[in-house]
C-alpha cells in the first residue's frame, strides 16, 4: 500500500504543468532540494505511467470528492441510513470523471462513524473500482482523525490540540499521532488531515481549540512530533497515515476573529511567527499540506504563489502535494470575488501551485473537471 500511495502523491505533484505567473514579486527564490527522498525506480514507474494517462485522467487525479457524493439517496435527496455506496454513482465518479481522492465528510460535519469492519468494506469498494479503471491508479481515503481515530467507533480519543499543548510533552504529541494513526489506518484509511499549525493567537477564532497555542517554538516542535507520530518516516507503512499540514498559512489570525475571513499578517510577523511550524514539518517530511481558506493581506490563500510555489514548493523544496479547503476554487469567485467566474478561479489556484481541488459536493465536481478541461486545451 505504501508504494500505490507514494505512486500517487508524487503524480500529483508531477503532472500539474500549468505554472503561469500572474503576480509580480520583489525577489527569487532559489529552489530546494526535496524535502523527502524520492524513490528511484517508483520515479521511472511514475513516469512511465503519466505518459500513457491522457488528460481527462490526468485531470481527474487533481478532483476530491466526498463520500456523501457516491452514498445512496432517497427520493427526497437524504442519504439512506445505514449508509450504502450507489455504485452507479461510484463508477461515474472514477470510470468517467476519473476522480484521484474522496474524503470522509458526509450527512454535514460529523460524517458517518464506522466500525473497522464496515470501514474496510467501504474502502475496498471503491479501490475495486479504482484498480479496475483505465488507469488503475487507487484513490486516496482522507478523513479528519484531528484527535484520535474520530470517525471509527470504539476508537481511541484524545484531546484537541489545545489540550495536548498544555502538556508541553513531545513525547505524547509523538504517541498520540502513532495511535492515531495505527488505529485510522486499520480502518483502511492512509491520509489524515491533521495536524493543525495555525498559530492560536486570536482567541475570537471558532477554531482556536484546534491550535497548539499561541507559542511558535511549541507549535513548531510538537507539531513536527505529531507529524513523526503519524507518518513514521517519509515512506509511510501499513501502520502509518500521511499528514496533512493545515491550513497553510496565517488561516488562525483573521482580523473579525470569524472563520475563513482575511488576515493582516505583516512580512516580518510572517516569516518570524506562522511559517517556521509549517517549515519544520516539512523538513520533518510531510506529505501533504492542505491551503489557507481566508487570504492574508488582500490576497486569498488559494491564489497565493508566492507563499505556495516560491515559498513552500521552491524555497523549502516541498515534494509532496498541496489540497485545497473545501470548494474554495469555487469561493475565489463566489466570496473573494478576485476571479470573474468559478473557471476563472480554477485557473488562478492551479497557477498559484495547489495541485488538488476540494470539489466535495455533486455535481460541482463533475463541473470543476470539465473546466480544467477546457482550461488546459
Amino acid at each position: 500500500m505504501k508504494k500505490y500511495f507514494l505512486l500517487v502523491i508524487i503524480i500529483l505533484a508531477s503532472i500539474l504543468i500549468w505554472n503561469n505567473s500572474t503576480f509580480d514579486f520583489k525577489f527569487d527564490v532559489v529552489k530546494s532540494s526535496p524535502s523527502f527522498l524520492l524513490d528511484k525506480k517508483i520515479e521511472k514507474k511514475i513516469d512511465d505511467l503519466i505518459s500513457q494517462l491522457s488528460l481527462e485522467e490526468k485531470i481527474g487525479q487533481t478532483c476530491q470528492i466526498t463520500l456523501e457524493s457516491v452514498l445512496q439517496k432517497n427520493l427526497a435527496g437524504k442519504m439512506i441510513v445505514p449508509y450504502k455506496i450507489d455504485t452507479t454513482k461510484l463508477n461515474e465518479a472514477i470510470n468517467k470523471y476519473k476522480i484521484g481522492s474522496i474524503l470522509n465528510v458526509a450527512n454535514g460535519p460529523e460524517g458517518p462513524t464506522f466500525n473497522r469492519e464496515k470501514w474496510k468494506s467501504v474502502i475496498n469498494t471503491v479501490q475495486d473500482y479504482a484498480a479496475n479503471s483505465s488507469s488503475g491508479i487507487p484513490v486516496i481515503y482522507g478523513v479528519d482523525a484531528i484527535h484520535g481515530a474520530t470517525y471509527t467507533s470504539n476508537s481511541t480519543l484524545f484531546p484537541q490540540e489545545i489540550g495536548l499543548a498544555a502538556s508541553w510533552d513531545l513525547s505524547l504529541a509523538k504517541s498520540m499521532g502513532e495511535v492515531t494513526a495505527y488505529e485510522t489506518r486499520a480502518s483502511g484509511i492512509p491520509w489524515n488531515f491533521s495536524p493543525v499549525l495555525d498559530l492560536g493567537r486570536t482567541p475570537l477564532w471558532s477554531r482556536f481549540f484546534e491550535t497548539l497555542g499561541e507559542d511558535v517554538y511549541l507549535t513548531k516542535k510538537m507539531g513536527a512530533a505529531i507529524v513523526e507520530g503519524y507518518q513514521g518516516g517519509s515512506k509511510i507503512d501499513s501502520h502509518h497515515v500521511a499528514a496533512c499540514l493545515k491550513h497553510y498559512v496565517g488561516y488562525g489570525s483573521p482580523k473579525s476573529g470569524r472563520d475563513r475571513t482575511p488576515a493582516l499578517i505583516p512580512e516580518r510577523t510572517m516569516e518570524e511567527l506562522h511559517l517556521p511550524p509549517f517549515e519544520e514539518a516539512v523538513k520533518k517530511g510531510a506529505l501533504t499540506v492542505m491551503i489557507n481558506s481566508g487570504e492574508v493581506n488582500g490576497i486569498p490563500g488559494h491564489r497565493n504563489k508566492y507563499l505556495i510555489t516560491d515559498i513552500l514548493k521552491n524555497k523549502w523544496g516541498f515534494a509532496g502535494f498541496t489540497v485545497s479547503d473545501w470548494e474554495d476554487f469555487i469561493m475565489l469567485h463566489k466570496v473573494a470575488q478576485t476571479d470573474s467566474s468559478v473557471k476563472q478561479g480554477i485557473a488562478s489556484a492551479i497557477n498559484a501551485g495547489v495541485d488538488m481541488s476540494m470539489v466535495p459536493n455533486n455535481p460541482e465536481y463533475k463541473k470543476y473537471c470539465k473546466l480544467l478541461i477546457e482550461l488546459v486545451e
